[in-house]
């Protein structure tokens, strides 16, 4: 990046403390480590641990490692000294810059890395790690497939035991970080799923205990390592509600920054940059449960709170508030040939589709969590966050990997139907009608009856084998076709037969594939009732 002259000259925010001394702090006593190096923590957690360092009430910095992300850490980090532009895109077109520095030290921790293997376990063994916070996508926790069953990977993790140079899964290589711990110390710590869905600690303690209840079992591991795991008074999995829209780096913002004099801008992967681009606004509320202690998160703008107030906030926006609508927008943007996200709010339909989906269908059964009004959170999200045209954001990045994502983003809204005494499943139409277009999506054509690329998604082979006998155009069987699908509820969360929908997503289904044109027809003529 470059000097200190030309990052002021741009009215970039400078850190205000000694990086030196702050890392050499973090190696002696390293309090915050984070798993997943990607965008979001880079503009987020990072920022929030600057913020503290800043202020004085953090003296360490935060020591990141990734599974994966080889090249994130080789070009991402180390090639910028660990540091990061972040830039917030605001919705009146300016722009604020700051750069970010509270990383001190990231690692690719992988076998093929033998340095940062070693130096993971010594973090790990340190009792003054307080916290790990991680970002690694629903998938990244799965240990399990749809049918309930072991993953060949979570088999393989087990069967091998706690060897780390042949673990295969996230869960299994951070399992056996903990049981390093566990053997030199044994000392409390905090692990923080900051993961986009429902329930995140509770899915990252049961995925974790997987693997290490599969250890036991077929190693005769200390039965006490499992306990140590289990007895949150000594390892907690605090719930978490995380919430910042962060687009891949935009290359028309590279160009920008790297006219303005600022060396190292370009896009070279298209997930990551020297620079972060994201939106204005962020909510991040945790679960206040730390058993060896933390720093004031609340003083850098995080909610902590008890476990109830956390679910309700995140239910509030993965379930109902956000999250279903930007996925109904990606679902439809892609089918309708869109490539921003601000594009299709300025379609009618999509923008009148998301005011249906949110207030119409998810708000009535919201539980206020009361430290975020629902409410105006939508009204920012539909009149401020959505039609932001500074965010580069894409329907075809938020349609990754939806199979994850609907038994959260539709499925709890179901289920708060079914479970209510003033409402009825049947008076859903646009979640009904939004899962019918994510399976007219998955024959990858689009509305004009052209071939279309879809997002990754871990079901997509899976998914598109089942639907292999539609065709556009083509008369279906749809219950036969759909009925294996619509019952899954590992993908659903529920079974949607029982839950009265199942029916009337077959008929969408049967409407949406007759032929070219036929998903603007059809969205427009249910919005027109």
């Amino acid at each position: 990046m470059s000097n200190t002259a030309v990052l002021e000259e741009n009215q970039v925010k400078l850190p205000k403390f000694d990086q030196v001394l702050m890392r050499k702090k973090t190696v002696e006593r390293p309090q915050w480590a984070h798993l997943g190096g990607g965008n979001l923590y880079r503009c987020f957690h990072a920022k929030i641990a600057q913020d503290l360092i800043n202020s004085g009430e953090l003296e360490t910095g935060v020591v990141v490692f990734d599974t994966f992300g080889k090249e994130l850490i080789e070009k991402g980090y180390h090639a910028n000294d660990n540091q990061t532009l972040s830039v917030i895109l605001k919705a009146d077109g300016s722009v604020d810059k700051e750069l970010i520095a509270s990383t001190a030290e990231a690692h690719y921790f992988n076998a093929s890395n033998h340095d940062s293997v070693v130096r993971m376990k010594e973090v790990f063994q340190n009792p003054s790690l307080q916290f790990v916070t991680v970002t690694i996508t629903e998938k990244g926790y799965a240990v399990k497939d749809v049918q309930g069953n072991l993953t060949p990977e979570a088999e393989s993790d087990i069967e091998v035991g706690p060897n780390f140079r042949q673990l295969k899964t996230t869960m299994g290589q951070l399992a056996y970080l903990m049981y390093c711990r566990y053997k030199s110390s044994a000392a409390p710590l905090a692990l923080v799923s900051t993961d986009n869905f429902s329930h995140n600690g509770q899915s990252f303690k049961d995925s974790l205990l997987v693997i290490i209840q599969g250890w036991i079992d077929k190693w005769n591991l200390n039965v006490d390592f499992l306990w140590y795991l289990s007895d949150e008074s000594r390892v907690a999995f605090p719930y978490s509600m995380i919430d910042r829209i962060t687009p891949l780096p935009s290359s028309s913002i590279a160009n920008q920054l790297t006219k303005d004099g600022i060396s190292g801008m370009t896009v070279d992967n298209p997930s990551f940059a020297a620079f972060v681009n994201t939106e204005e606004t962020h909510y991040l509320v945790i679960e206040d449960k730390f058993p060896n202690g933390r720093p004031k998160l609340e003083d850098a703008g995080v909610y902590l709170a008890d476990r109830e107030t956390v679910n309700n906030a995140d239910l509030m926006k993965v379930c109902s508030c956000l999250n279903p609508l930007h996925t109904s927008l990606a679902i439809f943007g892609c089918l309708l040939g869109f490539n921003k996200i601000y594009k299709e709010m300025q379609d009618e339909d999509l923008s009148e589709l998301v005011k249906r989906v949110g207030y119409v269908e998810g708000l009535p059964v919201v539980v206020n969590p009361k430290i975020i009004d629902p409410k105006q959170f939508i009204d920012e999200v539909i009149n401020l966050r959505l039609v932001n045209p500074n965010i580069p954001d894409t329907p075809q990045r938020i349609a990754s990997d939806t199979s994850q994502k609907v038994s959260i983003r539709y499925g709890e809204t179901i289920k708060a139907y079914m479970s209510s005494d003033n409402y009825e499943t049947s008076e859903l139409t646009f979640i009904p009608l939004t899962l019918a277009a994510w399976l007219r999506y998955l024959l990858a054509v689009d509305d004009d009856g052209n071939a279309m690329t879809l997002s990754p998604d871990p079901l997509l082979e899976n998914l598109q084998a089942q639907l292999a006998s539609v065709k556009l155009g083509q008369k279906v069987n749809a219950h036969e076709i759909l009925q294996p699908i619509l019952s899954n509820d590992r993908i659903f969360g529920v079974n949607l037969y029982e839950a009265g929908i199942g029916e009337k997503i077959e008929n969408y289904f049967t409407e949406l594939v007759a032929g070219s044109g036929q998903v603007r027809e059809i969205l427009h003529r249910e919005l027109s009732k």
